[in-house]
């Protein structure tokens, strides 16, 4: 239910954000809400993160769908049914949807989350992307943190899943 609930959450957060920035900001427009360090700015991404695969778009919409397939055939092979690894899998499956949406939708993804970070200009990024960068760091992290951990009994994981 976990990751259910967290990917719905994202993914709605993530298009709610979205369309206000569509209709609150013209193209380009950039606002400061931090001087320096934190703009909300509206771009239009046809690529992957940090602007790869520039006007690529019918691909990434292509991948993104085979990646929540095989993401639904093989979650139980690949994950453990710990929470970690369920809010994991709730984030990456709502940060992919969100940006599915905007491709199929838009024909791009909206992103404006714009960092300025001792005088390097971090690539404008969105909700989604956050969650699934956010998502894959949890997932990963906790990976090592069971594989390594004395306490966890991987035969007792997959039983469970069974």
């Amino acid at each position: 239910m976990l990751p259910l609930v967290v990917a719905i959450l994202i993914t709605l957060i993530d298009q709610v954000t979205k369309t206000l920035v569509r209709y609150s900001f013209a193209l380009g427009e950039s606002r400061p809400m931090i001087d320096g360090f934190f703009h909300l700015t509206y771009l239009r991404n046809t690529g992957a993160a940090w602007g790869m695969l520039r006007g690529y778009n019918l691909e990434l919409t292509l991948l993104s769908m085979i990646v929540l397939v095989v993401i639904a055939l093989f979650r139980r092979s690949i994950m453990s049914d710990t929470w970690e690894h369920r809010l994991a899998l709730g984030l990456l499956v709502g940060g992919i949807l969100g940006n599915l949406i905007d491709r199929i939708r838009l024909g791009y993804v909206v992103d404006f989350f714009d960092f300025h970070i001792a005088g390097y200009h971090w690539p404008v990024f969105n909700v989604a992307d956050s969650a699934i960068c956010v998502g894959v760091g949890i997932y990963i992290v906790s990976a090592i943190w069971l594989a390594g951990h004395p306490l966890h009994d991987q035969s007792k994981e997959k039983s469970k899943r069974s």
